[in-house]
């Protein structure tokens, strides 16, 4: 199986060994044909705790390792 892989924006840090990362898609409205961004916010894991407000991170999908932690920041 081939896992997942999106470039995002990290949004917070404040936690340990996880962020929040903001991915942001575009697409086109099926009714209205208009171009529609959306946002979505991931927790990643960051086990040295690396990645700071602001950067352009790469995550990966993962198994789970917290409740909502399914991802990893791998660049």
């Amino acid at each position: 199986m081939v896992k997942k892989v999106y470039t995002g924006t990290v949004i917070s840090n404040k936690m340990d060994k996880t962020v929040v990362v903001a991915v942001t898609r575009l697409f086109q409205h099926p009714v209205y044909k208009k171009t529609v961004k959306r946002v979505t916010k991931f927790k990643a894991h960051d086990e040295a705790n690396r990645c700071k407000v602001g950067d352009v991170v790469k995550i990966i999908e993962t198994r789970p390792l917290s409740k909502e932690k399914r991802w990893m920041v791998i660049g």
